[in-house]
């Protein structure tokens, strides 16, 4: 460690070394680099072919997967077995003795090493910097021609097969056709893009796993024989990078403090949620949890739910009603539409993250009023989100604000995203932005991502949190959260605020909206008294530095794929950074040559309807799991396969390949 820091790394502690831990040399059978797309395509058939008549016999281990260049050499081929897992830390013995950076207590496999203090960030916007606006570059006209032409093509094709096919074969389309005086199950019309274009890429979407979504994860291979319509399993596992997952922390972890408190609440409240509910409903692992998440955040009170879709869909409409006007972004979360519709508010849209339009949008609706009757809006709330997952963008917090303290409305912040991830204390965009967070009127967040568990919370007021417990769905009708699940949030929140030894939980009352002030560790009374976390993980020293490495990885390859010459969304602080790949057919390619690379890599593409129609795109999420070589991974596979798929259409300030990967820290500060 540098002379400079005050503590050691909390995760080089004890115990093993990195190096030659998890690999086993093994003699290369993965493909040779291909020229082309089409010579891939044929390798690739030829393959799937013998897999399919059974002349190839599936290898018994795992495939090829090398993710650390001080390994081994370019030219060897590693696997990794899970005998490996079976050790005490999951690691085995270096035959070397191991220097001061190399010694981790964390499974490589789950939470990557990474001891350099270079690739480190702290994530928090400049005072009186502008915050940068989204802005969408367009690609070549040809490329979005021909991706119209490839939708229109597989259209004309899908027709002209259920046309042929509905004669030929009416058995296969039974569900499709009214008969024996029932309406038919499906509607042939809404079913059409799922049976006729979405097959065809299905091998790219649920794709089965096992195990810890940590820093890699296993894959169970699998083969289709009816082209899509059916998947069978092989019985193989690869164990693949992964870049996939909402881990932003790393908290996905099968050992460490954070699993060995959820082992020992199972211990002491059973797995079911009746086994810890107390006369009055509610169990003390949920009383703690909620007071915890309003310390977190910094509001008055907070509620939880067991999931958060529901989060969102059921306590909204308590919000609201008729008579009310919702505002909402219009790239908002499915669940908050949900939540809108149910309400029976009226609602309108602005633009994406649009300030001036925004504020045109609330000159009209106030001036106006109501439709019909032009009397005053009961309410008016405003949805946004504070990160975007599919465009990987960034509210306007500052801009917002400025408008709710000229309009007098109410504002609804959803940061299912941003919470644990954004911030120097991973507070979300108002510790970001640095903006108290009482100047919002509710903040949601859910614990599905930078927390490692499940379910949602809603926090605000006292008084408006107490009305929505009783006037919320999810209140009376929903389960309860298990005692598991409430463990792990209490100890990963805990993890990031750090426990003080003071007994008393600071007051929260005052709401004081002039600067913004940390809200500081969490008194160790406010936890459980049988918990007991690690000392990196209590004095919150580890939960700093996965914000920071968060940090580093989401910047580094933000700007590395901008600088090869790719066209990204999103805010360089953003842990989810969107490549566009416009075309159809580039999904799946893109998605099958980075699975079939010596470094298996898993991506999530993502297309229609989730996404406007020719703007298909892979969604890169970094973790503080991954380390500067696995971005390194990620970014020389992305420069291989964009240049045989063609998808270098942005910045003409372009690097070279080494030079990205030399300058990381010089595009990390950038």
């Amino acid at each position: 460690m540098p002379a400079s820091s005050p503590l050691p790394s909390p995760m080089a502690l004890s115990i093993a070394s990195p190096t030659p831990s998890m690999f086993k040399k093994r003699s290369s059978q993965s493909l040779a680099p291909m020229a082309s797309a089409a010579s891939y395509l044929s390798a690739v058939s030829k393959a799937d072919a013998r897999a399919r008549n059974g002349n190839a016999r599936p290898p018994t281990s795992t495939p090829a997967l090398s993710l650390s260049s001080s390994i081994t050499s370019s030219s060897e081929d590693t696997v990794l077995h899970d005998d490996d897992l079976n050790n005490e830390d999951g690691l085995t013995y270096p035959v070397r003795a191991p220097t001061s950076e190399e010694v981790f207590t964390t499974v490589h496999t789950e939470f990557g090493h990474c001891a350099n203090d270079e690739y480190r960030f702290t994530s928090q916007h400049t005072p009186g910097a502008p915050v940068p606006a989204h802005v969408e570059q367009d690609p070549p006209y040809y490329i979005l021609l021909s991706t119209y032409i490839s939708y229109l093509i597989l259209i004309c094709l899908g027709h002209l097969r259920d046309f042929i096919g509905k004669r030929l074969s009416p058995s296969s389309y039974k569900h499709l056709i009214p008969r024996g005086g029932y309406a038919p199950l499906n509607s042939d019309f809404d079913s059409f893009y799922t049976r006729r274009l979405k097959t065809r890429m299905d091998d790219c979407f649920s794709q089965p796993v096992t195990g810890v979504a940590g820093r890699t994860i296993l894959l169970l291979d699998r083969i289709s024989s009816d082209y899509n319509r059916t998947h069978i399993l092989t019985g193989n596992r690869t164990r693949a990078l992964n870049i996939s997952s909402y881990n932003y922390l790393g908290f996905a972890q099968a050992r460490g403090g954070c699993a060995d408190a959820v082992e020992e609440s199972i211990k002491r409240y059973g797995i079911s949620t009746c086994g810890s509910r107390l006369e009055g409903g509610s169990s003390d692992l949920h009383n703690i949890s909620e007071a915890l998440v309003a310390k977190f955040v910094g509001m008055e009170d907070a509620l939880i739910s067991s999931m958060g879709f529901a989060t969102n869909s059921t306590y909204i409409p308590a919000l609201v009603g008729k008579g009310c006007l919702v505002i909402s972004d219009e790239l908002n979360h499915a669940s908050i539409r949900f939540g809108v519709r149910l309400s029976g508010a009226h609602v309108r849209m602005f633009k994406h993250n649009d300030m001036n339009n925004l504020e045109s949008l609330l000159r009209e609706v106030i001036s106006q009023g109501q439709p019909k009757t032009h009397r005053p809006w009961k309410k008016i709330l405003i949805i946004v989100e504070g990160l975007y997952s599919m465009e990987g963008t960034l509210l306007n917090l500052p801009g917002i604000l400025e408008l709710k303290k000229k309009y007098k409305f109410y504002l609804f912040v959803d940061e299912a995203h941003s919470i644990g991830a954004l911030g120097p204390h991973g507070r979300g965009v108002a510790d970001y932005f640095g903006v108290p967070p009482r100047s919002i009127d509710i903040l949601m967040g859910t614990f599905t991502k930078s927390f490692g568990a499940a379910g949602g919370y809603i926090a605000g007021d006292k008084s408006l949190i107490d009305r929505l417990r009783i006037r919320g769905h999810s209140g009376p009708y929903a389960e309860s959260m298990t005692p598991p699940v409430l463990t792990q949030i209490i100890a990963s929140m805990a993890s990031i605020m750090g426990v003080s030894a003071q007994s008393l939980m600071p007051s929260t009352s005052s709401r004081d909206e002039s600067e913004y002030t940390h809200p500081g560790p969490a008194p160790s009374n406010a936890l459980p008294s049988w918990l007991m976390l690690p000392p990196p993980l209590a004095s919150g020293a580890e939960g700093r530095l996965r914000l920071r490495r968060l940090a580093f990885n989401s910047r580094y390859l933000h700007r590395g794929l901008q600088k090869l010459g790719f066209i990204t969304y999103g805010h360089p602080a953003s842990p989810i950074v969107p490549l566009l790949l416009f075309n159809p057919g580039k999904m799946c390619m893109f998605h099958r040559m980075m699975k079939d690379r010596r470094t298996p890599i898993v991506v999530v593409v993502v297309a229609y309807p989730a996404t406007p129609l020719v703007t298909s795109r892979v969604r890169f999420c970094v973790s503080a799991a991954h380390t500067k070589d696995d971005v390194d991974t990620v970014l020389t596979a992305c420069d291989e396969i964009g240049d045989i798929l063609d998808l270098k259409h942005g910045s003409k300030d372009r690097w070279s390949l080494e030079k990205v990967l030399g300058n990381a820290v010089e595009l990390a500060h950038m």
